[in-house]
């Protein structure tokens, strides 16, 4: 069974006010989400805020990260890039840090066709020897590919073991799996979808709401593989409010930075042209989280 499965905390990338990184907070998180019991941890994703990072802070984040881990959990890192020979680069250096997988979204300013999205996953499959989750996520690169498209790089790139599929279609997700044949395991990424993708044969969740409450995204996980389904459905309904917030606002990294300063952890603001939340949507999320029971510390 792969080490890379479960509810993963996507992280941020905590920030000072100056808006650089808040390396000390960063370590601090890290260790936060290792005693939770989390299954794993994301760096340099979304929202991590990988398009707002300096090649160089990408490089020290995976340095930091791996250095501060130590082998406790798996760690995977988003190596996404906008050309073939940079997500290379970058994917080749989180192999040389111990990372546990690379996480690769499409090309996004471009928009290219499908045969060059193929390429380009091809490339950096035969290049490495470590694996490689591919992501589809249109709201953020402006591309949906097809199911036949990932089926075809899940089945010829060699190292791609994993597809985060993000369209919010459920349809993909279950195809994706059912047509897997032990080449590939699909990963959830709607978070507004998590058990519906548990049901039709996803194995792990990358969880934005896992910054928030990664025990009970851990714990709803475990409870769907124990076959205690109404258990995991009750924390579905408990933490769906957040999820729903965090997909409709079109502000994740924000919403995600303040709960992590409420909560008494590293967040920080994002970086500009990101501003923050506005005082109606902080104190929407301070009634989510009053309602999770979760204390409020900032």
């Amino acid at each position: 069974m792969s080490k890379i499965r479960g509810a993963f905390s996507v992280l941020i990338t905590p920030m000072t006010e100056a808006q650089e990184i808040d390396w000390a907070g960063l370590r601090n998180n890290v260790n936060f989400f290792i005693k939770q019991g989390v299954a794993g941890i994301v760096i340099s994703g979304s929202t991590g805020e990988f398009v707002s990072l300096s090649k160089e802070e990408r490089f020290q984040m995976v340095e930091a990260v791996m250095q501060e881990v130590k082998g406790r959990i798996p760690v995977i890192v988003g190596t996404s890039a906008e050309t073939t020979k940079e997500a290379l680069e970058y994917t080749k250096q989180a192999q040389a840090h111990g990372a546990d997988c690379a996480l690769i979204i499409n090309p996004y300013y471009g928009k290219p066709k499908e045969n060059e999205i193929y390429f380009h996953y091809k490339q950096i499959s035969d290049a490495v020897a470590m694996p490689i989750m591919l992501y589809n996520n249109p709201f953020t690169s402006g591309i949906n590919m097809s199911t036949e498209l990932m089926l075809k790089i899940g089945r010829e790139c060699e190292n791609v073991k994993f597809i985060k599929e993000s369209s919010g279609e459920i349809g993909k997700a279950r195809d994706l799996a059912r047509n897997a044949k032990g080449a590939f395991e699909v990963f959830c990424g709607s978070e507004e979808l998590v058990m519906e993708s548990y049901f039709v044969g996803a194995t792990g969740w990358i969880s934005v709401a896992g910054n928030v409450v990664p025990k009970l995204v851990t714990d709803m996980f475990n409870y769907f593989q124990n076959g205690d389904i109404d258990e995991a459905w009750a924390i579905n309904d408990q933490i769906l409010p957040l999820c729903k917030f965090l997909e409709g606002s079109g502000k994740y990294v924000q919403i995600i930075k303040r709960a992590m300063d409420i909560l008494g952890q590293a967040g920080g603001p994002a970086r500009h042209p990101r501003l923050g939340l506005t005082p109606e949507e902080d104190q929407t999320l301070k009634d989510i989280l009053t309602k999770l029971n979760l204390p409020l510390l900032g």
